[in-house]
């Protein structure tokens, strides 16, 4: 990697490790976990997917991401944030909660600003420690990292929170958040490039506005867009529909921890080498199909065929090509970002993949309450795989950024 700090190779991977699996913990618990005991309590579909709006944070960020670029240190504003997480979670360990009770949903909005705002501060440092070759390995680790996170999060923390309690698994998680903290002691600041505007808080507005408006931004959202739509509409259903089909708490845990956190890890590896080595483009289309193709064992699973061991096998093969496509998109979203705005850039294409997440996850909730899990999945399949054709043949003829054209191919 370019030595733009001090860092080793290895710290500057720890570090970025340790930072992506922080945001990934507890977005694993309250997407992953939260929906089976809320179904568990009786909660209907569309009732769990409007329970996305809490992950609002993600969508908006982009708001305060030239707050985040140009003002204070990134180690300053890591530590904070880090510790303010730590701190919650602490918090919530003393609280007497329940699956739905107003602190756990105030919880959730608290942990997905913090983790949304230090997601700023993190796809800025990352832009600017790799060049465009480094970017389909960092996204590699970027992308294993925050699966890890949520692995741990949805898998580990629902385990122990069905053998102990709330406490119990709140305090696990405080521990494990205080160890991402470590590796940004060590963290030097990489020399601040020039810009045109720095922008005071009362000027935020107009400086997103402004990288919005760069050419090419809104159409790669657009097409990030289209991308993100149909696997985010599938993938919302899936933790319920687990519940639906009689797998129990421990076994979700398992399937979505230890089996999930490996396949997914694999995944990310698989992405990030692909990456370097055939480009964005093929990764793009091959893992997004391959993608839409695995969504059909659970079509096949609502339709009654089959039995769990369709559904082990949908989540290993989810969990490899869905990461895969993640890596290549990710990097496509650094390869359009100004290594001058690099936290303002990535983050608005990322407030897009955020709010794709939430409307597919009310889409899907709608559709499968009124419809049934077959026809949901079935539509998001469909989605899914127009969408990545479309993304990968628009880019082919009309590139959006020099950045994105040169590392296209």
């Amino acid at each position: 990697m370019n030595q733009i700090t001090p860092l080793s190779r290895t710290q500057q991977v720890t570090l970025l490790t340790g930072l992506y699996a922080a945001q990934g913990l507890p977005y694993g618990f309250f997407t992953l976990a939260l929906p089976v005991l809320l179904r568990e309590a009786g909660w209907s579909l569309t009732a769990i997917g409007f329970l996305q709006f809490l992950a609002l944070p993600w969508a908006i960020k982009f708001m305060w991401a030239p707050l985040m670029d140009h003002h204070g240190t990134r180690r300053g504003w890591l530590l904070g944030l880090q510790c303010a997480a730590c701190g919650m979670a602490l918090v919530l360990s003393q609280l007497n909660l329940a699956a739905g009770s107003l602190w756990l949903f105030a919880a959730v909005f608290g942990f997905n600003l913090i983790a949304a705002t230090q997601d700023i501060v993190t796809d800025g440092l990352a832009v600017r420690l790799l060049n465009a070759k480094e970017r389909g390995l960092a996204n590699g680790i970027q992308v294993g990292a925050y699966r890890l996170g949520m692995v741990l999060g949805g898998g580990l923390l629902l385990w122990v929170f069905a053998r102990t309690s709330w406490s119990v698994m709140f305090l696990s998680m405080a521990a494990l958040l205080a160890l991402t903290i470590l590796p940004v002691l060590r963290l030097q600041e990489p020399p601040p490039l020039p810009c045109v505007v720095t922008p005071g808080v009362r000027q935020l507005a107009v400086a997103w506005f402004h990288r919005a408006m760069t050419p090419g931004m809104l159409v790669l959202a657009g097409l990030i867009f289209c991308y993100r739509l149909g696997d985010q509409m599938v993938s919302s259903l899936i933790t319920p529909f687990l519940i639906d089909q009689g797998v129990d708490k421990p076994t979700i845990a398992l399937m979505k921890g230890a089996v999930g956190s490996a396949t997914s890890l694999l995944g990310a590896v698989l992405g990030g080498w692909l990456t370097l080595r055939t480009g964005r483009r093929q990764v793009l289309l091959v893992s997004g199909l391959m993608q839409a193709a695995t969504f059909c064992l659970y079509i096949a699973a609502a339709q009654g065929l089959g039995d769990h061991r369709l559904l082990w096998a949908a989540t290993v093969l989810e969990g490899v090509v869905g990461s895969m496509a993640t890596v290549a998109l990710f990097s496509l979203m650094m390869d359009a970002s100004d290594p001058a705005h690099p936290g303002t850039d990535y983050t608005l294409l990322a407030s897009v993949v955020a709010l794709v997440a939430a409307l597919g996850g009310v889409l899907g909730g709608v559709l499968g309450d009124q419809l049934g899990y077959a026809t949901a999945f079935a539509t998001g399949t469909v989605l899914s795989a127009l969408g990545c054709v479309f993304l990968v043949s628009w880019l082919d003829r009309h590139p959006t950024h020099e950045r994105v054209a040169q590392a296209w191919r």
